[in-house]
């Protein structure tokens, strides 16, 4: 069976990362798990440790800089044919990587993966952030769950000072080899990105530093105004514990 390789960022990334590693291994061949890792101080290594002494096959390499480093660093680890970006806050769905596959034509430079908001089950806010989600896509790309062709990103070397919206350099390269970057609906993952945390210092932050590489584009303003609102009404239900209307 065709294995790949797996590239995942990680800082700190111990919330739900077991899961997320479980569903790599249970729906991915991995040919080798390769994690960048930004000095963590939580439980990310030693759970990175567990799967190395049950896998065989993790390779962790620290990397300090920008998000665009650190995928960098990763890409330039990679040896299969074809390799995984996942992030370290979703959770891959059965069959990923064999859904995923079904769309790996001679002209296709990379799958995405819808991703599905974490634990939100009111429909139609589910229905609502897909919508968005994958408009966004088209936008600015994303590698929470990303097939990529080795080939198409052979020579690419993403800017050193892109702390965010490298994803939307990987997709921009891809489409400049002359590949498409194509969705898939099948080969989902759900996503815990800002799950109950939405008005932290932290998703502030990161909030601050999208607005400022995104301020030339007022279509991703707009798209950005309206993730952050519904998330919002998402952590005033959490925290009150009642159900959004259907």
């Amino acid at each position: 069976m065709e294995k790949v390789d797996v590239v995942i960022l990680t800082r700190d990334s111990d919330g739900i990362f077991r899961d997320c590693l479980s569903s790599i291994y249970e729906n991915v061949p991995v040919n080798r798990l390769i994690a960048v890792d930004g000095h963590s101080e939580d439980l990310t290594l030693q759970i990175l440790d567990e799967f190395r002494s049950k896998y065989g096959n993790v390779k962790v390499i620290e990397e300090t800089g920008t998000r665009g480093e650190a995928r960098d660093r990763g890409m330039q680890e990679v040896e299969t044919e074809w390799f995984v970006f996942v992030d370290s806050d979703v959770v891959l769905c059965r069959d990923w990587f064999q859904k995923a596959s079904r769309l790996r034509e001679p002209d296709v430079g990379a799958v995405w993966g819808v991703d599905i908001p974490g634990a939100v089950t009111n429909r139609r806010m589910v229905s609502a952030l897909l919508w968005m989600e994958s408009r966004v896509f088209d936008l600015r790309g994303g590698c929470h769950d990303l097939l990529v062709r080795r080939e198409a990103v052979k020579d690419l070397h993403i800017p050193s000072h892109l702390h965010t919206l490298e994803d939307a350099y990987i997709r921009e390269w891809i489409l400049s080899q002359n590949y498409r970057v194509v969705k898939s609906f099948a080969s989902y993952c759900r996503h815990y990105k800002t799950m109950k945390s939405v008005l932290s210092k932290q998703s502030i932050r990161a909030s601050v530093r999208e607005f400022r590489y995104t301020r030339s584009d007022p279509k991703l303003w707009v798209y950005n105004f309206i993730f952050t609102l519904m998330w919002a009404l998402y952590d005033v239900q959490s925290r009150f514990g009642r159900e959004l209307p259907e």
